[in-house]
């Protein structure tokens, strides 16, 4: 996966802007306001993605490429190594479950707004 991939796959989705909040190097994608996904635009290494803390340490346990969350909550973010054992399949789906999980937690009226986008 390159950095093209990544964007445009995390773009696609509904309700999602990008922006650099942090720093001009630290990509972020929010849904509705809240982060789900960000990385480094000068190295593209590795993507943090938020993720359920029992599925995290499965995750952590299974793949060499999937560690705690660099500078984040390590209950609840992965960051995950783009260039590992997993597949850019499994990368897609980590980003698709950090992104719905997200979802998931919005308020009745973000989540509203939100299905109006995707019509």
């Amino acid at each position: 996966m390159n950095i093209e991939e990544y964007r445009d796959y995390c773009l696609s989705k509904p309700g999602v802007t990008e922006g650099f909040p942090f720093d001009n190097k630290t990509l972020v994608f929010k849904v509705m306001g809240k982060m789900f996904a960000l990385t480094d635009v000068d190295v593209f290494e590795s993507i943090n993605l938020k993720c359920d803390p029992e599925y995290a340490i499965e995750l952590r346990e299974k793949y060499e490429g999937v560690v705690d969350g660099y500078h984040m909550s390590k209950k609840h973010w992965n960051t995950v190594s783009v260039e590992s054992d997993l597949s850019d399949r499994k990368i897609f789906h980590l980003i698709n479950h950090s992104y719905e999980l997200v979802v998931s937690k919005l308020t009745k009226k973000l989540k509203e707004e939100l299905q109006l986008l995707k019509h």
